[in-house]
């Protein structure tokens, strides 16, 4: 049985690979349990729904590219995965890396299978050493959560997705509701495991209908396979980049021209054709795009989400990390955007770890192993814009800046009013003409130009051709360090 919400094993296969081109790889499960009980009831299982267990794993094409998949069948036991299963998923994921090809995990579970016991509950480890190998081998992953994945699926091979989306208002949690009322006497809260609240919480990266999955994985894996076309971009921008002389304004001038309501951002520089973005609709986002033909993981401030009060919190900079680690495990180069007023300031923000989050996104933007470019497109406050600076290469906005606050904060910290601003924004030097002049900055280009993001694009895709290298990249030259 399925419907459109939902689908079943089969039909989500079906309609997920270009016509005749999957693959099964299941061999027969050859193993058969002692206890009657239990026999009779995957004999039940396999009839209703036509399969000897409860995932179907081979091999297509999605929009022409290649995939392994790992399918989970609900209506088989509750999709949870024994011995036979376990080994089955295990198997598939051994097989996709060695032919060298990306998996796509499609779970919708209710875990560990309770016959089986903890011979079972073992199979976890197994995939998640399968999924490592995979992921280290340099091949992606990726992840749809189904309705539902709960326990043990989604405390393993559910949740190690370079990319993961969800199905609308699927259940998606560790513990089931039903254990969970049948523990505590209470209904969970509703709202919870949800697919739509793991993505306001940066777990879940979009929240896909079923029949937009083949259209969105085809693009993700043809932006991840045009690197084997070799480098692109020209080895030079098309229009080069241009010295801090060309922005005749004050830093207080610049500090007002990039919070005008119509100034481009994010949106405007990923806005071509060769853009695949992985987690949008948020103050921080995550793509892939094509830099003259060089897959890039392009991490992002949204500045219309944060001018609408969404600020960085702790959730948007482990998104970051999150996007820098698929980075270095695919060894494609990060490029950061920076467009921020500033961090979130709350109650909230501070006891899920808002300081210890930004120290973690620093220090492994310094050390991540691929080469990273970081561009300030615009306003540059505090932590949340340092997360994303220190990379080998920086590009600025003739008009963009960088301080320690905004300077209205700067100004009650040093005069207790706000007079002080434009005074405070000379005075620390935060402004991109003076970034250049003391090599904080590499490159100026004016993005406010008409052909100004087209300009930017060209200049990150030479830089990405004629930059560091993988192997150079470790050795980030730190901001204020002396080179």
């Amino acid at each position: 049985m399925t419907d459109r919400a939902h689908p079943d094993a089969i039909s989500l296969v079906e309609s997920l690979f270009d016509q005749g081109t999957f693959e099964a790889w299941d061999d027969p499960v050859g193993w058969e349990p002692a206890d009657p009980g239990y026999r009779s009831s995957l004999a039940r299982a396999h009839e209703r729904t036509g399969l000897d267990e409860s995932v179907v794993t081979g091999s297509g094409r999605v929009s022409d590219v290649r995939v392994a998949v790992v399918v989970s069948e609900f209506g088989f036991l509750g999709g949870s995965i024994g011995r036979s299963a376990g080994r089955r998923v295990v198997a598939a994921i051994e097989r996709a890396t060695r032919e060298r090809i990306a998996v796509l995990a499609l779970p919708a579970s209710g875990g560990t299978r309770m016959q089986e016991g903890t011979a079972a509950f073992l199979q976890m480890v197994a995939i998640t050493g399968a999924v490592n190998a995979h992921k280290a081998a340099g091949l992606p992953y990726l992840v749809y959560l189904r309705h539902p994945t709960t326990g043990g699926v989604f405390a393993s091979w559910g949740s190690l997705g370079h990319v993961t989306w969800a199905e609308p208002s699927a259940l998606v949690g560790f513990l089931g509701p039903r254990v969970y009322q049948g523990l505590y006497g209470e209904p969970f809260p509703e709202n919870v495991q949800t697919s739509e609240n793991l993505h306001r919480r940066g777990l879940v990266d979009a929240v896909v209908p079923a029949e937009r999955l083949g259209g969105l994985v085809g693009e993700t894996l043809a932006m991840l396979s045009s690197r084997v076309r070799g480098p692109g971009g020209t080895g030079k921008a098309a229009a080069g980049p241009i010295s801090e002389r060309s922005w005749a304004g004050t830093a207080w001038e610049a500090v007002l021209a990039t919070r005008a309501r119509d100034r481009p951002g994010l949106s405007e520089f990923l806005a071509t054709d060769g853009t695949v973005v992985l987690r949008g609709d948020a103050p921080l986002w995550l793509a892939l795009h094509g830099f003259g033909g060089n897959p890039a993981v392009v991490i992002g401030h949204d500045r219309r989400k944060q001018a609408g009060g969404e600020l960085i919190g702790p959730v948007d900079l482990r998104v970051a990390r999150r996007g820098m680690a698929m980075a270095s495990d695919l060894g494609l180069p990060v490029v950061t955007v920076i467009d921020t007023p500033g961090a979130e300031l709350s109650v909230a923000a501070e006891e899920a770890g808002l300081a210890a989050e930004i120290a973690r996104c620093t220090a492994e933007l310094v050390s991540v192993p691929v080469p990273t470019i970081s561009v300030l497109l615009g306003q540059g406050a505090g932590g949340a814009a340092l997360a994303l600076f220190p990379t080998d290469r920086r590009i600025a906005a003739t008009d963009a800046w960088l301080s320690p606050l905004p300077p209205e904060g700067a100004s009650l910290i040093v005069h207790r009013d706000t007079d002080h601003a434009a005074e405070l924004a000379a005075d620390q030097g935060i402004a991109a003409g003076a970034l250049y002049a003391d090599d904080t900055v590499d490159l100026l280009v004016d993005v406010t130009a008409p052909d100004g993001m087209t300009r930017l694009r060209s200049v990150i895709a030479a830089e990405l051709t004629s930059g560091p290298t993988p192997s150079d990249a470790c050795r980030t030259r730190v901001p204020g360090g002396g080179g």
